[in-house]
């Protein structure tokens, strides 16, 4: 049964991050309360952590971050159900969810953003039509995995990956890692992945690269146009937040191909190198979110094609979240987990 507090982890302000134990939230008509088990932090919850905000988006009011989510419901019709939660709750009625574009929804209420609370607390109450049940064979860290795992769907859907396709992946952060393996299972015949790390460009190469770049070796931008014999790959993902990414992005992609741009920037403005990007007649596409992927990333998951498992490197308890920010931020390991 539910205790009668939650205990909270919330963003003060850059690096303030604190504890508290909290009422129990309340459900309303049409919601359930989960028990949250595991949540991941992301990208977008380290700029929280360490700068106080995404770009203009700032803390304005304490807020519980984190949307990467896994739990199990107490009460009510899936009571005993164990889910994923995903972190969007968008209107349905706007003109861009009517046009097949809840991701971009004009009323968007999303968990660990702007006044709503997310993930990093005990329990949650969210729309029960936002929940979806998890199949045995997947953990409850995987059931939160399959949010980012839907990110990387939906950037593999606007880069038009088709079969025989070559693909890089310019950053290997936990969701290019993901993007790898959608982009495999996708029909990518070659993928180039890169990153500064040693230790996320072996996880790229374990999980399907055909090579992996150093960005900071000195012969970076030559041996990206060594992978593709000077031709360039079809897609390129750009997944590291940094103009030095777009610029790889750029440079790495054919004539007429795509750059999707994957990566949240530190800063509210990105730049990209327009003479090469004009002259090739690129076409952009921006990530925003992802749209109704859940059932498709638990199907990859569940038939083999993409490792989640794998991904989850280290795993703290909610009470030293602190210290799980702080080994993120250092950015060790792959993907870290909090269990409330």
């Amino acid at each position: 049964m539910p205790t009668e507090t939650n205990l909270t982890a919330r963003f003060h302000a850059a690096r303030d991050v604190r504890l508290a134990e909290e009422p129990m939230p309340k459900v309303r008509d049409g919601e359930s309360l989960v028990r949250i088990t595991a949540v991941g932090l992301c990208g977008s919850d380290l700029h929280w952590f360490d700068e106080g905000g995404i770009g203009d988006a700032r803390i304005t009011s304490p807020l519980v971050g984190g949307h990467e989510m896994a739990g199990v419901v107490e009460g009510g019709d899936l009571d005993g159900v164990r889910v994923a939660v995903d972190p969007a709750i968008p209107c349905h009625h706007c003109d861009l969810c009517v046009a097949g574009h809840p991701n971009l929804c004009r009323n968007m209420v999303f968990a660990g953003h702007a006044n709503c609370d997310g993930g990093f607390q005990r329990y949650l109450a969210w729309p029960t039509a936002r929940l979806h049940p998890l199949p045995d064979s997947l953990s409850d860290s995987d059931g939160a995995m399959l949010e980012p795992l839907g990110v990387a769907v939906h950037a593999v859907d606007l880069g038009h990956v088709r079969l025989g396709a070559s693909v890089a992946v310019i950053g290997s952060g936990p969701i290019g890692l993901l993007m790898i393996q959608v982009a495999r299972a996708a029909g990518a015949a070659r993928v180039l992945a890169a990153d500064p790390l040693p230790h996320r460009r072996q996880a790229a190469i374990e999980r399907g690269a055909d090579a992996v770049l150093d960005p900071s070796e000195p012969r970076y931008y030559e041996r990206l146009d060594e992978f593709t014999d000077g031709l360039g790959v079809d897609v390129a993902f750009e997944i590291a937040g940094t103009d030095s990414a777009i610029d790889a992005a750029v440079g790495v992609v054919r004539p007429g191909g795509r750059v999707v741009l994957a990566g949240i920037p530190s800063a509210e403005t990105s730049a990209f190198p327009a003479s090469p990007a004009r002259r090739k007649g690129l076409t952009f596409s921006m990530v925003r979110r992802m749209k109704e992927v859940y059932p498709r990333a638990t199907a990859l998951v569940t038939g083999g094609l993409v490792d989640v498992r794998n991904l989850v490197s280290d795993r703290f308890p909610l009470a030293d979240v602190s210290a799980a920010f702080e080994a993120a931020v250092a950015r060790q390991g792959l993907k870290i987990v909090l269990n409330p």
